[in-house]
């Protein structure tokens, strides 16, 4: 690519979708290998308490091999293409000049509103656990954390900037996303479907793993893109937020 050449979105594009698979590999390796046993165990016990094991559509061996990779994988590619969206629309307001520094951001953001804050409120629950007759409520209520963590998120940054020193500004984006948070939880409805002879440490490494693997897919991901951003703009000789800026000018 000559050196006056300036990146366009679908090379933007190209990178995140790149990152995201990247990363949804590694997620899967980390859930293949701590989170499957928990999978099982579980399974197990569901098993157990319904006197017998239902032939599955898909067999295990393929949902916790092939299956799962697969699965990381086009996730992982999803949310790069996201990812790369969301930095093109908002690299300009990021009021940084390092494209590293923009993308963790914008990744690690994802992370806590889309993943911690539903987490805090609807940790994830392993097989045998969890009321069918609920899944709708849940649902839901789930969708709706979600919603609320990026209205977090939106938050903490209106309220950082209208301070001007930099631990001002910590306190009152920090402040901000809480207010938002406390607010959320406290109408978010509260399930309690765990059965009480549920192994409560099975339970808890099921949910650390998830946990795991959600960090693991969004640092890879923020990591990958940030290197592959940084090539770009080596190769076409221009800063990559000189894209963004060409890409959202109306």
């Amino acid at each position: 690519m000559p050196l006056n050449t300036t990146p366009d979105y679908s090379q933007i594009l190209l990178r995140g979708l790149l990152a995201g698979l990247t990363a949804g590999l590694l997620a899967g390796g980390f859930a293949f290998f701590l989170g499957e046993p928990h999978v099982e165990a579980a399974i197990a016990i569901e098993e157990a308490a319904a006197g017998g094991a239902e032939k599955p559509l898909v067999e295990r061996s393929v949902q916790s091999g092939v299956g799962l990779f697969l699965a990381t994988s086009l996730y992982g590619a999803a949310l790069g293409g996201i990812l790369a969206t969301a930095y093109t629309v908002l690299r300009r307001r990021l009021h940084t000049g390092s494209d590293t520094h923009a993308a963790l951001g914008l990744a690690g953001a994802a992370l806590l509103g889309l993943v911690l804050v539903p987490f805090l409120k609807y940790p994830p629950n392993p097989p045998a656990v969890g009321d069918p007759a609920t899944i709708r409520e849940r649902t839901i209520a789930y969708l709706a954390s979600v919603v609320l963590g990026l209205v977090a998120i939106w938050a903490a940054v209106l309220a950082a900037r209208t301070q001007t020193h930099q631990w001002r500004r910590a306190t009152a984006g920090t402040a901000g996303f809480l207010i938002v948070v406390t607010i959320a939880y406290t109408l978010l409805p509260t399930f309690n479907e765990v059965p009480a002879d549920f192994p409560a440490t099975l339970l808890w490494n099921f949910r650390i793993s998830s946990l795991g693997t959600q960090a693991v897919l969004w640092t890879a991901l923020g990591l990958t893109f940030a290197g592959l951003l940084s090539r770009l703009a080596t190769r076409t000789g221009h800063p990559t937020e000189t894209a963004a800026e060409i890409t959202t000018t109306p």
